[in-house]
């Protein structure tokens, strides 16, 4: 995308970062620039922020607001801002922008421009609005994750089950499992999404799974006893289903730790959401450990990047 063709909004920091929050809940990414410090004649003033909404599924940028100084150095800044929303590893790092000749601006300064992907938590879908799943969809919420909940039946609706999970930010949607406004709610693409099966309906539980393996789902898991694990599994290998994805359903679901109450089984399943997060932040990263990615980009001229402090 041509860094040109984004004209930002005049705003404030403080506006900056609401937009930036409010795309974090309608489940985009933001990138937000903040200018750390000014040398010599240069328009940047510190404190100036400017929040990049981005839309990973068309990959598009839906709106820019706020300001680092116009101009040329802030075509600058959004093109690092691009980059570093294209990065799925990308981290913190302050730019230093020099204002001569390569920007075809006179002043003679320089500013220091911190750079930041906020992304929204890791999404998960959870099928059916029973005991267990309001449990789980309450408990994840809490924990970080971007839930969404979705059950057909109009009792599921009913605001006096649902209400306090959507003021905690759990998406609720009444409707079919497949209906096309279940993924387009999700905070990530399915690719790096969970979804976790717990319906009142054997044969809606295994129509779940299967449309979960078809879609890319990063996880999928079920609740359900041992057996009916088995003959879930029996059924996806006779409709085809290749044996890796058939392997890879977690029936029954959730650590195993003697769970029988609705909320210990969200305990359970919330284990296994934990440990699946973990597993993809760290092939994300690249890195066997918990430590921030700190290796120095090569940006081209006018700018050089360096990190941000721990």
């Amino acid at each position: 995308m041509d860094p040109g063709s984004i004209l930002p909004r005049t705003a404030g920091p403080a506006e900056a970062l609401r937009e930036a929050l409010a795309a974090l809940e309608a489940g985009h990414a933001a990138a937000v620039a903040t200018v750390v410090e000014r040398r010599g004649s240069a328009p940047a003033t510190p404190g100036q922020k400017l929040a990049l909404v981005w839309n990973a599924r068309t990959n598009e940028a839906l709106r820019a607001v706020g300001t680092v100084g116009g101009g040329a150095i802030e075509q600058a800044v959004v093109r690092f801002m691009l980059d570093a929303l294209a990065d799925p590893t990308s981290q913190p790092k302050v730019h230093t922008f020099r204002l001569g000749p390569s920007l075809g601006m006179c002043c003679g300064g320089s500013a220091d421009i911190l750079i930041e992907v906020m992304r929204p938590g890791c999404g998960v879908l959870l099928v059916g609005a029973g005991h267990v799943g309001l449990a789980t969809a309450r408990l994840v919420a809490e924990l970080g994750f971007s839930v969404v909940l979705v059950d057909a039946r109009d009792s599921a609706a009913d605001p006096a089950r649902i209400s306090e999970l959507v003021a905690r930010g759990v998406r609720f949607i009444g409707a079919e499992h497949d209906d096309p406004e279940v993924l387009e709610a999700l905070a990530s693409p399915t690719s790096s999404s969970a979804l976790v099966v717990m319906t009142h309906d054997h044969a809606l539980d295994q129509r779940v799974v299967e449309w979960a393996l078809t879609r890319g789902f990063a996880f999928v898991g079920g609740v359900g006893s041992r057996a009916k694990a088995e003959r879930t599994r029996q059924r996806l290998r006779a409709k085809g289903v290749a044996e890796a994805d058939v392997e890879r359903v977690k029936m029954p679901v959730g650590t195993a730790i003697g769970a029988r109450r609705p909320l210990e089984i969200a305990v359970a399943i919330a284990g296994d959401l934990i440990e699946f997060r973990a597993r993809r932040e760290q092939l994300v990263r690249g890195s066997g450990g918990d430590s921030i990615e700190r290796a120095d980009a090569e940006p081209p001229e006018p700018a050089h990047s360096r990190p941000i402090d721990a």
